[in-house]
């Protein structure tokens, strides 16, 4: 509006109209905490393919349970994940380049990662550049070693490189920001390394690369690194640190939606009670949900798996899930002889697949949407033993004639009918979470706003439009709006003593879709029927 109507015309004014979209977060974005051979640690990394995790986390690892959970993830149909890589004590690896005309040390190259990979690599000088005084270039290598011969699997080119901290050429300036395998330590205060080779660029010869060495993984040679507590307590970490599941923290204002970590499953009893109870707790905190993988001993009959169950009641909650039995996949570092894995990174696949074509209020299960690819059931159970199983919240995994192998359950670790839990189905948990991160995320610009009817109506106006989407997309039981969802936001919501406190008190229902757990057909033979 002017500031004053000083001469006669026709003035145009915008009124704002007091829309704000609020627009749906992710619902399958999955965190896989544990061991990796290479990559930072105990910092959240985002990637959105199985190459992504090749590259940067080294691949398919026999020591890493995580690993293969990934690649089912994928498999199976997943999208966005986050790595956190943990270790206990892993060294880098390093090479030292000397001075040409002192001798004395002049850049430290350093592995980008804690590992032995880093003992894979190899660096190289020279001075054929447009400055050969001033300027060098600097070729790294990543080697691997097939039939007794180095083959190089990764390479990185740094050209007219420079030891003046002014240039814009500055060496560990330009490698420390560019490179995804090395990082340079400037050690000679302005002295040129010396060159290794004539032209390491043009005509690379193995003799004028030099080895790095001193890596280690941080694990004791030979052993498996998760089969004592300690494993446990890395998975963990520390919240005022950011290390193990708290590196999550870090994402913001990106979320997770889903979290697993298989190698939890190979710990002792109360060490892996222990990390799923933290993990748990903190889901519950970030608004996702946890997929628990059973030790392979519970995977031989569903006794086992009931005894696992009554062992570990008190992991109960409606933010996880657990499923029967663990799963064989083909090991391509084993000459694809089967491996035993947990079925979370399979399942955390079916669920993103389920939510792209269905949407997160649909069961992630059955036979249309619950397809398991690439596995094998360790155990194949009956009807009778399913039917001992879905009843203590144990989702079973199932093998048809026709449809091969699918998920059969979709109950919550709340979901024993003894609980009779509002939280006793997957979807319904996964649903109410969406909405709550998606009104959190989208009604921020609430914050320090007028608080009266104005602002109540407007949140009334966004939320409902938000809700309706989803009524209309088919996310809840009712045949109208005033039938599947409410948002209420006035003065019996928000009372005077609110308002002097500062709040604003915003109450959404919504009616949600409940799985056909069990279907029953009815049939009836016509009494004096004949056919004609």
């Amino acid at each position: 509006m002017p500031s004053a109507y000083t001469y006669p015309g026709v003035y145009v004014e915008e009124i704002p109209s007091g829309v704000r979209t609020i627009t749906g977060v992710s619902t399958s974005n999955t965190a896989f905490i544990d061991f990796f051979r290479r990559g930072p640690l105990d910092e959240a990394t985002r990637i959105t393919s199985f190459g992504d995790f090749e590259r940067l986390f080294g691949g398919l690892d026999q020591r890493s349970e995580a690993s293969y959970a990934i690649q089912q993830y994928y498999l199976n149909g997943g999208s966005i994940a986050w790595i956190v890589r943990v270790a206990a004590n892993g060294r880098i690896a390093s090479a030292p380049l000397n001075g040409g005309s002192t001798g004395a040390l002049t850049l430290t190259v350093e592995a980008s990662s804690p590992g032995i990979w880093g003992e894979r690599l190899r660096v190289a000088v020279d001075h054929v550049t447009q400055d050969p005084v001033g300027s060098f270039n600097l070729v790294v290598r990543e080697v691997e070693t097939v039939s007794g011969r180095e083959q190089v699997v990764n390479s990185e080119t740094f050209r007219n490189l420079s030891m003046n901290q002014n240039d814009s050429r500055y060496a560990p300036d330009v490698v420390n920001n560019a490179s995804s395998l090395i990082r340079l330590t400037d050690e000679s205060l302005g002295e040129l390394p010396a060159s290794t080779g004539a032209d390491v660029i043009a005509n690379p010869q193995p003799g004028e690369f030099l080895a790095f060495s001193g890596g280690d993984d941080g694990d004791e040679p030979g052993s498996v690194p998760w089969n004592t507590g300690a494993g446990g307590a890395l998975i963990q970490g520390k919240e005022p640190d950011k290390t193990g599941i708290f590196a999550l923290d870090t994402i913001a204002p990106e979320i997770f939606n889903l979290m697993c970590v298989p190698a939890a499953a190979l710990l002792p009893a109360d060490a892996a009670r222990s990390v799923y109870a933290a993990c748990t707790a903190y889901c519950r905190r970030q608004r996702a949900f946890l997929l628990i993988d059973i030790p392979a001993e519970q995977t031989q009959t569903p006794a086992n798996m009931m005894q696992w169950m009554k062992d570990n009641d008190k992991l109960r909650d409606d933010y996880a899930a657990v499923y029967f039995p663990s799963l064989e996949i083909p090991d391509k570092l084993n000459e694809f002889r089967p491996r035993g894995v947990g079925a979370s990174g399979t399942l955390a696949g079916v669920y993103a697949r389920t939510d792209a074509s269905r949407g997160v209020w649909k069961a992630p299960a059955g036979t249309t949407d619950g397809t398991l690819r690439g596995v094998t059931l360790t155990v194949k159970i009956t009807d009778l033993e399913n039917g001992g199983l879905n009843p203590f919240g144990i989702n079973a995994l199932r093998n048809f004639p026709v449809f091969g192998n699918v998920a059969w359950g979709a109950r919550t670790l709340d979901g024993a009918d003894q609980k009779a839990s509002e939280w006793k189905y997957i979807s319904i948990r996964r649903t109410a979470l969406y909405i709550e991160e998606s009104l959190y995320q989208g009604l921020k610009w609430v914050v320090f706003e007028p608080n009266d009817e104005p602002l109540w109506a407007q949140i009334r106006l966004n939320a409902g439009a938000f809700m309706n989407v989803l009524f209309r997309q088919g996310a809840f039981q009712g045949k109208t709006p005033r039938e599947a969802y409410f948002v209420k936001c006035d003065k019996e919501t928000t009372t005077q003593n609110d308002v002097d406190h500062g709040l604003v008190n915003i109450l959404v229902g919504f009616a949600p879709l409940k799985p056909a757990e069990f279907v029953v057909i009815k049939l009836q033979q016509m009494a004096g029927q004949i056919q004609t």
